[in-house]
């Protein structure tokens, strides 16, 4: 079975993407979602978060405490540092569990979504990479139409914390582009053929 990664920045498309090859029956893994389920429900993580950012990282009622933790971590580079090499490899655990459940039920495929593929280290995990691209002023724009809370501002930030596009369309075995004159559907059923081929 192969495992495919997938990213690109912050309004590239990624979701949309996979929700496509969901529906072909491919399983994917959103490494966003399954990284706030561990660092709320893995004992080992939640006492290495604890001791490294304070009590304050739970709640009361031992419910994570994301609020707090933002406002921690992320304006400083050493503290977001010190989240991520904390939280990474406990998803990487998480993932080769997944995966091994869904070779367990006959899947050629899946994918694992990361917004952070390289920037983690999770690339090394898998047999071929997918990058999702689509030019700067495309992604802000959906962006600011999605998530009517950021500013530009906010949106640039989390731009600067992410493998340049270029980069990643280097490092990519395949790009898919989703820049509003390509059709999506046909790019994805191209390499759903290409990764059953693969598989063999």
């Amino acid at each position: 079975m192969l495992q495919i990664g997938i990213t690109g920045g912050i309004g590239s498309g990624k979701s949309v993407v996979c929700r496509l090859f969901q529906t072909l029956g491919v399983p994917v893994y959103d490494s966003d979602a399954r990284a706030k389920w561990v660092m709320a429900h893995n004992p080992q993580l939640r006492d290495e978060l604890r001791a490294t950012f304070g009590p304050e990282t739970f709640d009361a009622q031992g419910l994570l405490n994301r609020t707090y933790l933002a406002q921690v971590a992320f304006p400083d580079p050493v503290h977001l540092a010190r989240l991520n090499a904390l939280v990474h490899p406990h998803v990487g655990q998480d993932f080769a569990g997944w995966a091994a459940a869904r070779r367990t039920e006959g899947h050629t495929y899946v994918l694992k979504e990361a917004a952070l593929l390289y920037e983690s280290g999770a690339y090394r995990q898998l047999d071929r990479i997918i990058t999702v691209f689509a030019p700067l002023e495309i992604r802000q724009a959906r962006v600011l139409r999605r998530d009517p809370h950021r500013t530009p501002d906010d949106i640039q930030n989390i731009m600067g914390k992410q493998l340049s596009e270029e980069e990643k369309r280097q490092r990519a075995n395949y790009v898919l582009l989703n820049d509003d004159q390509h059709l999506l559907i046909p790019q994805v059923l191209e390499l759903d053929q290409a990764f059953c081929r693969l598989a063999g």
